[in-house]
């Protein structure tokens, strides 16, 4: 907690006021059994969308979305309130409303099994789905709208940024996206898919499509910073827009803008599939039979973590769980420039752990600013060296004749 707060304190300091403004949390499995019974997302207009994403607990099963219209500090001092009300055992409910506390500030939060809430300042429709179908769609407006424990349905909050082009959108979108959420509720799709819809029909008809991100509330799979903006005070990635291009046959894929070199997969040639944001958004946080959680390490250029992810995907979904198998796929990106700025992996470098379906990547960055590893090639390079002097000195010697031709010939004569 004091690491929290030291944190609080810095970005109070260098980071403008940021607020989500579409905060969701999706319940279409109350008992947790699914492993994709229930999503949590914020995306929005506004930049620093880092600070205004979630926080989420593994342990726990709960998520903390944030926005609202009041500024930085008062926010993230109800973000810790609403922790410690977790910590202490609270409900969604009890847990959001710390941000009544707080003027200007809006808390949701929520899990698959307890429910979930919204607090404070907030235009949030309510979506409850029963037992037998009938989808219920209630408007709330400031104060505490609850979901109960142990019911399906959803809380979606959405207001328009000002500055965003299509200013005054919400209303209606909010309402629509209610509705869209309960009717795919009643109609048994999972929760992870559901919320890359949500993501998809905000990001194109309300403008608020800055990333942002989700997380997969039963199985702990997160978007992480993969939408999230690398600096400060800036935008993140626009989720209505082409992430990457991905092979339909073996997953094989890469992200933008490498992805403008590819029309087809180098590995077996099929045509490449343009992917949205909101389409990667909702891949990655819904659990399959070949999903894969892999973490990357060692390395922070732009791409790397994005192009391994896709890599060992395609790898897993080809060769399965094998480290060895995956150092090669990596090593042949590398080959192909697919992968610049880090050495070749060997398969001690792969953590693979098929039990849980995870894959930890160990890259080591090259030195002096090398973009790709020395050629192995089957001689030493002091005989390259060698060689390369023998073939300078030749040069030399080529050049004399050139321009001394009619002198040596003339001596050479007499």
């Amino acid at each position: 907690m004091k690491r929290f707060l030291l944190f609080i304190a810095v970005i109070v300091m260098f980071v403008n006021t940021s607020a989500a403004t579409l905060n969701c949390i999706i319940i279409t499995d109350p008992t947790g059994n699914d492993p994709n019974g229930a999503a949590a997302g914020s995306m929005s207009f506004a930049p620093n969308m880092f600070q205004a994403t979630f926080i989420y607990s593994k342990e726990h099963e709960f998520a903390v979305l944030s926005g609202g219209e009041g500024n930085t500090t008062p926010r993230l001092q109800a973000i810790v309130e609403t922790i410690k009300k977790f910590e202490a055992g609270a409900d969604a409910a009890e847990a959001a409303s710390a941000a009544n506390s707080f003027p200007g500030i809006r808390i949701m939060a929520g899990g698959p099994k307890i429910g979930a809430a919204v607090a404070g300042s907030f235009d949030a429709y309510v979506v409850q789905v029963s037992s037998d179908g009938v989808v219920t769609v209630t408007l709330y407006s400031g104060g505490l709208a609850v979901l109960k424990p142990g019911e399906r349905g959803a809380i979606i909050h959405l207001r328009n940024t000002h500055g965003n082009p299509l200013y005054g959108t919400a209303t209606r979108v909010r309402e629509e996206t209610a509705v869209m959420i309960g009717r795919m509720i009643r109609d048994g799709y999972p929760a992870t898919e559901i919320m890359g819809k949500v993501f998809e029909k905000v990001s194109k008809e309300a403008g608020e499509k800055y990333g942002g991100g989700a997380v997969n509330l039963d199985s702990g799979i997160s978007t992480g910073d993969m939408f999230t903006p690398q600096k400060i005070n800036e935008t993140g990635f626009p989720m209505d827009t082409p992430y990457s291009k991905q092979c339909p046959v073996d997953g094989w894929s890469v992200g933008f803008p490498t992805a403008e070199q590819y029309t087809n997969c180098p590995v077996d040639g099929t045509p490449l599939k343009t992917m949205y944001a909101y389409e990667v958004l909702e891949k990655t946080i819904t659990v399959t039979r070949e999903s894969v959680l892999v973490s990357v390490y060692g390395s922070d250029e732009i791409g790397i973590k994005e192009t391994t992810h896709e890599i060992v995907i395609a790898s897993v979904k080809k060769h399965g769980y094998s480290s060895a198998e995956i150092a090669k796929d990596i090593n042949s990106a590398i080959d192909r420039g697919l992968l610049a700025g880090v050495n070749y992996v060997e398969p001690r470098d792969i953590n693979v752990k098929e039990s849980s379906k995870a894959v930890g990547v160990y890259f080591k960055p090259l030195p002096d600013h090398r973009t790709s590893p020395p050629w192995n090639l089957p001689i030493s390079s002091s005989v390259l060296d060698i060689i390369g002097n023998m073939q300078t000195a030749i040069g030399f010697v080529l050049v004399l004749l050139v321009l001394f031709r009619s002198t040596l010939i003339t001596s050479f004569l007499k």
